[in-house]
């Protein structure tokens, strides 16, 4: 059985810096959680007057958190091996921390706000020194650059630790709040909520758990008359997306993905990485019998191996040798993901035999039903009651570490265009018409910079043009590329399909819309307006704000329709953040698809037909052999929130970026 540990600091009184009022109660709060409701093997908790930690040799270790207590615990503690592969280890954080040189700091009690390299501590550092416990899982959870006013620089979340997985408590252009009605951090408050949740909306996965906090910390912050503060999750590699949180409140849909993992190790000869995931879902489900035949089939095939190997480290075909396996080639992730019920068939033929059988071969990925909050809001902007609403959805793995998710939306009727009343419709290009969109699955983000590199890398070759290797204007691993023409971004979906060996392709028209308006008929999926808690755009006035290419491109009107107020209908003034933001910033709709409306516009399929009744209807793209005008939808971060309805319609030639990082696309997977 698997065995969980955790770390938990908080610090309220520091000698240089101005103190807080619930970062120690927050890590008193988690250590009891740990502890007494999870059932922890150990908690080491340190903080002001805590009492000393328990040592397995030598004398008690310090708890007070100052530069040298801290560096001293983890040298000390984590110099041998403690923990097995299998084994969990959680670190939680709750202070100052800051951004300096590139790197992440957390903040001891005695830190120096002027010389923080030396005497704040490296997240990067705490990482590596918690990864010689042995644990194969580490969990940080940072509740750190909590202010008031203005922050000193940049925050925390920039950094990327690999084998970890990453919780900051906001993004990093945001502050980390602390709620007094609560006697709590906006954070903390929010992440023991999700632990403790149980049923089908749990947070037992770390994908559920990111999901929640998105939408749980903003939404406290509303509540409580702070400004936005929206967690942020970072995963190396990401696979540990599915990883298991907690164990006891799994549900049988989370084995999945970890079960392809294990079938991955065990084709490839890496029978140790096999046997862990194995004995990790078996600690989930113990009496799951593909589980046990998976154990029994790999135990086999280590038994040459002398002793308790576990964490044996080597090449994937040292380790077979070890076990007297064939050596086989490696095989991509993608050509094992054959869907429910492979371990079974692998039980009856065997792994080799299955690999060679299926080598080249590509198997759907497993669906699984998420659980997806669906924020809504009156016409004064004003949050109603959060509903939950379950979505199917899959992954489609580029490499080993990045993947496209899917939703998939269920075939239906429904009315596209806008109604007579709406506000600030463009009666010319927005007759309501009937369309019948089939079943079909949609990228729930724009394409980003990690995944558009990730192809590049897999696919260089081209086949219609060549592609930028960062077409974007605003750099970041998450934030979308939004500086691409249609035939750059239907190139990139040709690769795209050459590597999933699937149809790929960008949405049409009529697909973007059903996709936009997840079953709703307002002005937005969100309800009648637009606030700048729901989305990425223009709410000072006028029709476009901000700079091109080092141009002034704002403006009062766009297309001829002037665009005063920064405000939609009844709902709030906006702000204007200036550029994009990472994908996942906002809550998603009804299908679990993000930033529908503002961040970047979004290429379609279509040829442009100022017509909306002269496009077929049955959710095919509108196609003109003469014309090299495509469409556009959704709006970007600097238009007005009425350009980014979700039946607004816009275009631009095929060749054309558009104004500088303002252009995007998401993806279709024809299934």
């Amino acid at each position: 059985m698997s065995e969980n540990w955790a770390i938990c600091i908080g610090i309220n009184r520091y000698d240089n810096l101005r103190p807080l009022e619930y970062a120690q109660q927050d890590a008193q709060a988690m250590c009891d959680f740990f502890s007494t409701t999870a059932h922890f093997s150990r908690v080491y908790y340190l903080a002001e007057e805590a009492p000393p930690l328990p040592s397995d040799f030598g004398s008690p270790l310090q708890s007070r958190p100052t530069f040298g207590n801290l560096m001293r615990f983890l040298r000390v503690r984590f110099e041998q091996r403690f923990l097995r592969p299998s084994d969990n280890l959680w670190f939680f954080f709750a202070g100052h921390g800051r951004r300096e040189r590139d790197q992440d700091y957390l903040l001891p009690i005695d830190a120096d706000p002027g010389n923080v390299e030396e005497t704040g501590i490296s997240v990067h550092h705490i990482a590596e020194r918690l990864k010689r416990s042995g644990a194969d899982n580490v969990v940080l959870l940072l509740d750190a650059c909590r202010n008031e006013g203005a922050r000193d620089g940049e925050g925390l979340g920039l950094d990327r630790q690999q084998g970890a997985v990453t919780v900051c408590s906001c993004s990093p252009s945001e502050f980390s709040y602390e709620i007094a009605e609560l006697r709590h951090g906006a954070f903390t408050y929010g992440l023991l909520e999700g632990l403790r949740m149980e049923g089908q909306q749990n947070c037992a996965t770390v994908e559920r758990l990111d999901n929640y906090l998105k939408f749980a910390v903003p939404d406290l912050c509303r509540k409580y008359g702070k400004p936005r503060q929206t967690p942020s999750t970072f995963v190396e590699p990401l696979a540990k997306r599915h990883f298991i949180l907690l164990p006891a409140l799994a549900l049988p849909e989370d084995l999945e993905p970890l079960k392809l993992e294990a079938l991955e190790a065990e084709a490839n000869g890496n029978f140790a990485e096999a046997e862990q995931l194995w004995w990790r879902i078996n600690a989930v489900a113990p009496a799951d019998a593909q589980t046990r035949e998976g154990i029994r089939r790999v135990t086999l095939k280590r038994e040459p191996d002398s002793g308790d190997n576990r964490g044996v480290t080597g090449s994937p075909q040292q380790i077979a040798s070890r076990g007297n396996a064939v050596t086989l080639p490696k095989i991509p992730r993608r050509t094992l993901l054959y869907g429910v019920g492979a371990t079974g068939l692998l039980a009856s033929i065997g792994v080799s035999a299955w690999v060679v059988r299926n080598r080249g071969t590509l198997r759907p990925s497993p669906m699984r039903a998420e659980t997806v909050p669906v924020t809504t809001v009156d016409a004064m902007g004003e949050m109603l009651d959060t509903r939950w609403e379950s979505v199917e959805t899959f992954s489609q793995p580029i490499d080993a570490d990045n993947a496209v998710e899917f939703s998939v939306l269920p075939a239906r009727t429904f009315k596209m265009g806008s109604p007579n009343d709406e506000l600030l419709r463009v009666s010319k290009f927005e007759q309501q018409i009937e369309v019948t969109i089939g079943r079909i699955a949609v990228s729930r983000t724009t394409i980003t910079q990690r995944i558009w590199r990730a192809v590049l890398a897999a696919h260089p070759d081209q086949i219609s043009i060549s592609l930028l290797a960062a077409p974007s204007s605003f750099p970041g691993d998450d934030r979308p590329v939004e500086t691409v023409t249609w035939q750059q971004a239907n190139e990139f979906c040709a690769r795209l399909s050459n590597l999933m060996e699937r149809i790929i392709r960008l949405p049409s028209e009529a697909e973007w819309e059903r996709a936009c308006r997840a079953d709703t008929t307002t002005a937005f999926h969100f309800g009648p307006t637009l606030t700048p808690m729901l989305a990425n755009y223009c709410g000072t006035g006028g029709a476009v704000c901000g700079m091109s290419f080092g141009e002034n491109v704002s403006r009062p009107d766009y297309a001829d329709v002037a665009y005063p107020d920064g405000a939609y209908a009844k709902g709030p003034p906006g702000t204007f953040y200036g550029s994009t933001k990472p994908v996942r910033s906002y809550p998603p709709n009804r299908f679990g698809l993000f930033e529908m409306h503002g961040n970047v516009w979004e290429h379609c399929l279509d040829n442009w037909n100022p017509d909306l009744g002269s496009i077929p209807r049955d959710g095919s793209p509108f196609v003109d052999p003469k014309s090299s005008v495509r469409v556009l939808r959704g709006g970007s971060f600097s238009h007005n929130p009425a350009i980014c309805r979700s039946a607004y319609r816009d275009w631009m030639k095929e060749t054309l970026t558009g104004w500088e990082g303002r252009v995007g696309f998401r993806v279709v997977c024809v299934i």
